[in-house]
């Protein structure tokens, strides 16, 4: 069986830049085991598998190399920038996905995506979470990821995480993401 498959580098115009991933378009989702193998042997954080709808759209899903994931923004970007080489006509583009439809919008050579909203709440986190950022305080609030609030921005700057702590943080599906309030003309840094 041949699959097409596109390597596309979202957030630049440069070769060799951006934010990598991996683009299969396919008639029907293979099974997982081997639609995780091809995500694995690509080796870009995500690797994205994109099937047409009868309706028009597309439904879409992620793989990073370990894992599928449930939302990925570059790979989504990348999928429809193949989608416009391959010769789409019809847009915006709406892709189906276990997060909900996410559309994306083409203006002249630039695509925009609207992200789903998950307003955070605040919550008590995994006791080793802060440890592990190397963080002793800060205000965390949690909707899909962990966000960390700190502060200040150079404390963000100065972060030095133990990634092998932090990988055994159990954090659910999500992530953690640290941020402090900006300055001068900067609204937040992340």
């Amino acid at each position: 069986m041949s699959i097409p498959y596109y390597h596309v580098d979202s957030f630049t115009a440069e070769l060799f830049a951006g934010n990598p991933a991996g683009v299969c378009i396919l008639t029907a989702f293979l099974p997982n085991e081997a639609m995780q193998k091809i995500a694995a042997e690509n080796r870009h954080s995500e690797t994205a598998f994109v099937v047409p709808r009868a309706d028009g759209d597309f439904d879409l899903r992620w793989f990073t190399p370990e894992v599928e994931d449930d939302l990925c923004g570059h790979a989504t970007l990348a999928s429809a920038y193949v989608l416009a080489i391959r010769g789409q006509r019809a847009w915006p583009v709406r892709f189906h996905t276990c997060s909900g439809v996410l559309t994306v919008t083409r203006v002249k050579d630039a695509f925009e995506m609207d992200f789903p909203i998950w307003p955070p709440k605040p919550c008590v986190p995994p006791l080793d979470l802060l440890p592990a950022l190397g963080l002793k305080t800060a205000h965390v609030m949690k909707a899909r990821d962990y966000l960390v609030v700190v502060d200040r921005a150079e404390q963000v700057g100065a972060l030095a995480p133990d990634i092998r702590a932090l990988a055994r943080v159990d954090i659910g599906i999500g992530g953690a993401i640290v941020t402090a309030p900006g300055e001068e003309d900067i609204d937040y840094i992340s």
